[in-house]
C-alpha cells in the first residue's frame, strides 16, 4: 500500500466491534477517527474545508489559515495546511489541554492562547470560547488570512454526510442507531442527514455533558464540565433539531469512568468526549427503546494522548 501524503490518512476509518465494554444484547462498533493523522474526527472536516476553499477561490496559494480551535480541529488544520504549504495559527482558549497546543507547535503550528472568561484549566466554558472565537476573528482581519470559521463553515457537514455516513453504511450490515456528541454539530449532523436518507428508522441520538443540556432546551446549569470540544452550552449554526430522535446526557464522573473502561477493557485510549459517547450509547442500548438486538454506531472521537 502506497500513498502520496499524510491527506490520504484521513477517512476510511475502521469500526471496531465494542465486545468487552458492551455484552449484550445487541452490539456496540466505535468508529476509530482517533487513528487519523491529527490524531481525532476533525481531521476530516478540515481537509474538506481547505479542498472546498481552494476550489471555491477563497484561499489562495501563499495565504495563511487562522482558526478558533480547542486542539482537534487545529491539529487537522495543521497537517492539512503543511502538505498544502500555508501557514497556520491556531486559536485556543488558555483552558484547553497543554498536550493539545503543545502537538498543535510541534506541527509547525502558530498557537494564540485566549484567556479564559469564567472557566477554569480542563473545563472551557462557552464565553471562553467566545472570547477566542473573536481573537481569532480580528487575526483573520488584520492579516488577510483565511477564516475557518468551523461552526458556520458547511464543509464541516459536507464532510461528514459524504464520508463518515456512508462508511458507516458500507461496513455494517444493518444499523439501529447513531450515538454521537455534538461540538460544532458537523459530525452529527453530516453523518445524521446521510442515515436519514437511507432509512428514516435510523435512531439519531446526540450527547450532551449533564448541565449542559441546552440542545434538549434544558438551561445551562453546568458550563464547566471535562469534555472538552463538546457541550460549550451555546446555539449551534449547524444545528438541525429534526435529525435527533433522542438526547442524551453524560456526567464527567460517568465520562472519566469510561475513558478508564475503554483503555483497561478495550485497550483504546481515548478522550472524555469518546467516552461520552460510548456510556450514552450502552444506556441507550439498555434502555428497551432499540428492541431486543440493537447494531449501534458511534464515533471514538480522538486520541487520550491529548489531555
Amino acid at each position: 500500500m502506497r500513498f502520496e501524503s499524510s491527506l490520504s490518512l484521513i477517512g476510511n476509518t475502521p469500526l471496531i466491534h465494542l465486545s468487552r465494554i458492551y455484552r449484550g444484547p445487541g452490539r456496540l462498533f466505535g468508529k476509530a477517527e482517533f487513528i487519523q493523522p491529527g490524531g481525532s474526527v476533525k481531521d476530516r472536516a478540515a481537509l474538506q474545508i481547505v479542498r472546498d476553499a481552494h476550489a471555491s477561490g477563497k484561499l489562495h496559494r501563499g495565504q495563511g489559515i487562522v482558526e478558533m480551535t480547542s486542539g482537534n480541529m487545529g491539529a487537522g488544520l495543521a497537517i492539512v495546511a503543511n502538505v498544502y504549504g500555508h501557514k497556520f495559527t491556531a486559536v485556543m482558549s488558555a483552558g484547553n489541554s497543554p498536550a493539545r497546543a503543545a502537538m498543535l507547535r510541534g506541527l509547525g503550528a502558530e498557537v494564540m492562547l485566549a484567556p479564559q472568561v469564567d472557566g477554569e484549566p480542563g473545563r472551557v466554558t462557552g464565553n471562553d470560547i467566545a472570547a477566542a472565537i473573536e481573537q481569532a476573528q480580528i487575526l483573520s482581519a488584520e492579516t488577510g488570512d483565511f477564516y475557518v470559521d468551523q461552526f458556520h463553515n458547511p464543509s464541516s457537514i459536507k464532510a461528514h454526510f459524504h464520508g463518515t455516513g456512508p462508511e458507516i453504511v458500507r461496513d455494517l450490515n444493518t444499523i439501529s442507531a447513531f450515538v454521537a456528541a455534538a461540538g460544532s454539530g458537523g459530525t452529527f449532523v453530516g453523518v445524521s442527514q446521510y442515515l436519514k436518507q437511507q432509512n428514516r428508522d435510523i435512531v439519531c441520538a446526540v450527547v450532551e455533558p449533564k448541565g449542559a443540556e441546552v440542545l434538549s432546551g434544558k438551561p445551562l446549569l453546568q458550563p464547566r464540565h471535562n469534555m472538552q470540544g463538546i457541550g460549550y452550552g451555546i446555539a449551534l449554526p449547524h444545528w438541525k433539531e429534526n435529525l435527533a430522535d433522542h438526547y442524551l446526557s453524560v456526567s464527567s464522573e460517568q465520562a472519566e469512568m469510561f475513558r478508564k473502561r475503554l483503555a483497561c477493557e478495550e485497550g483504546l485510549y481515548v478522550g472524555y468526549s469518546a467516552a461520552a459517547n460510548v456510556c450514552a450509547s450502552i444506556a441507550l442500548m439498555e434502555s428497551g427503546h432499540l428492541g431486543k438486538s440493537p447494531v449501534v454506531a458511534t464515533i471514538l472521537c480522538d486520541s487520550g494522548l491529548k489531555y
